[in-house]
């Protein structure tokens, strides 16, 4: 029994000094911090020498932001400079600040080949895609700035929660009247109708449209371009269900749908796709209207 007791004991005691060591002291923290800001020093002058080094360089200037910060809760820009290269985009920049200046600069990045959508911007007063946006292009210094008419969560980053609901709102998903009978048969759609749905299905949901138009940045309810592009895309489909399609459209046709939309082209200017979304929208308003007549 003693012999258990002491196994137990010793266990115990073990499990204690993992969760020590674990545990970092004032000390080891401090020690943490003093080398972090030594390797933050390292980094920047790096990024000097190289500034310097470089036969081109550019300069950018970048909205910065952090309400949980006491200090950096008030809005401000910093200007950062960048060793030029050739093919070099904004979001290259922005990582080059951000691996060499300031390791805090906070910005949304995934796939960089202009296919996820989550690096939408406002680039010298204009929504664009960092990935996909030679700095060669743009006049120095580069203004960067997070999308406008967006709530800012912290530097270029913003909250797309209500982007997302108004998406989700048109419902973009196929729901057929009925399926094939094999079950390994197609829901076949002819060439000619694919065509007519192409541009549509290249939405990449980064929020651009939405950001540059003046309708939603009004009118918190307004389904915004993205949307009601998505709509488009299942309700000019041949194979979305005659039922699915009236609902769609009445969904579309609301006070703050398709009505809403003033025909200004600034979502069609900015979208980084190259989707006709104000053509897309006018076609909808001929279907609602052909939708509602009568005849007897």
């Amino acid at each position: 029994m003693s012999t258990q007791i002491e196994q137990e004991q010793a266990e115990e005691q073990a499990e204690a000094d993992a969760a020590a060591e674990t545990e970092e002291s004032p000390q080891r923290r401090r020690l943490s911090a003093k080398r972090a800001r030594a390797e933050a020093r390292e980094r920047e002058e790096q990024a000097r020498e190289e500034v310097r080094e470089a036969e081109n360089t550019v300069e950018i200037k970048v909205f910065r932001y952090d309400p949980e910060v006491e200090g950096k809760a008030e809005p401000r820009f910093d200007e950062f400079h960048v060793p030029f290269f050739k093919g070099m985009t904004v979001l290259d920049a922005l990582i080059y600040a951000r691996d060499h200046y300031d390791s805090s600069l906070t910005f949304r990045h995934s796939c960089r080949q202009a296919v996820c959508g989550s690096d939408a911007l406002f680039v010298n007063g204009q929504q664009r895609l960092g990935c996909k946006t030679q700095m060669a292009e743009l006049e120095d210094p580069v203004r960067i700035e997070p999308l406008p008419h967006q709530d800012v969560v912290k530097d270029l980053v913003v909250n797309m929660e209500h982007f997302y609901e108004q998406m989700h709102a048109v419902e973009p998903y196929f729901q057929p009247d009925e399926l094939p009978e094999g079950e390994h048969e197609e829901q076949r759609q002819t060439p000619e109708n694919r065509e007519t749905v192409k541009m549509s299905t290249r939405c990449i949901w980064c929020g651009a449209c939405m950001s540059s138009c003046n309708i939603a940045a009004g009118d918190n309810e307004y389904l915004g371009p993205a949307a009601i592009n998505q709509a488009y895309r299942f309700a000019m489909d041949e194979r979305e269900g005659e039922i699915q399609k009236e609902d769609r459209l009445e969904i579309i046709e609301q006070e703050h749908g398709v009505w809403r939309c003033q025909t200004q082209f600034s979502c069609t200017e900015v979208c980084p796709k190259d989707i006709p979304l104000t053509e897309h929208i006018q076609e909808l308003k001929r279907e609602a209207v052909k939708s509602n007549l009568k005849f007897w």
